[in-house]
């Protein structure tokens, strides 16, 4: 889906993100400036270290940048509290993560009706039937996590995800700790989510042929954005 020529959906202007690390401050993002449009889809590839995931959590409003700013739906995620920040992501961002995240005394059917009846939606547990049945698992609803095998765990994150409706879908490495049939069809799921609800797609990846089904690639190294000519250089 291409991107649209309106105001990006996503933008970073010189971001930068340092942490305080046992010997001292570590720079983890150098300046980072991007602009992503509202319905694109974006894969994010590099070197182990070299900031994929912290660029994706400042995305989120899960790290605060320490420089530059972070802006989503033309809200400054750099200028608000964690309230704000945490009322924002519930109501226009989903959030899946490599290790699921699941709530394990919960049920299937729990762990994503929950976060809808917080956000103060009425059909949270219909809608969180109909998402479940959307990515396979209408016969699983009241199984809890430990009952579920690793790609069920993730299709219940996906429909958790995805069941806020929201305009932003941010994903780390979804597939990474899946074997390559349960990937295969957890991809193939977050792309049909993204063309179903029309939202915008961030998802960070080691897989070559999983970053080829996005519209573009950002590469990153050593905590910066690389331009054309470097990331072909990388990618040889």
């Amino acid at each position: 889906m291409p991107a649209e020529t309106t105001a990006p959906i996503l933008a970073l202007n010189e971001a930068r993100l340092t942490l305080m690390g046992n010997a001292g401050p570590v720079e983890i993002l150098k300046g980072i400036t991007a602009r992503i449009g509202r319905g694109e889809t974006v894969g994010m590839v590099g070197p182990s270290g070299s900031g994929k995931s912290s660029l994706l959590m400042l995305m989120g409003g899960l790290e605060r940048a320490t420089g530059g700013t972070v802006t989503a739906l033309g809200h400054d995620l750099t200028a608000m509290g964690e309230d704000a920040l945490a009322r924002f992501r519930r109501e226009h961002m989903g959030v899946v993560f490599q290790s699921f995240h699941l709530i394990p005394t919960m049920t299937a059917l729990e762990n994503v009706a929950t976060p809808l009846e917080l956000a103060g939606h009425a059909d949270a547990f219909e809608r969180a039937e109909e998402e479940l049945a959307s990515v396979g698992l209408g016969k699983r609803i009241g199984h809890y996590p430990a009952q579920l095998s690793g790609g069920e765990q993730q299709r219940v994150a996906l429909a958790r995800a995805a069941a806020p409706r929201p305009h932003i879908l941010l994903a780390d490495e979804p597939t990474g700790n899946l074997d390559a049939s349960n990937g295969g069809a957890i991809m193939d799921l977050l792309f049909g989510l993204r063309d179903r609800h029309g939202a915008t797609l961030v998802l960070v990846t080691h897989a070559p042929d999983l970053a080829a089904r996005c519209d573009r690639v950002l590469h990153l190294e050593d905590g910066r954005l690389l331009d054309g000519e470097q990331a072909r250089s990388a990618a040889e």
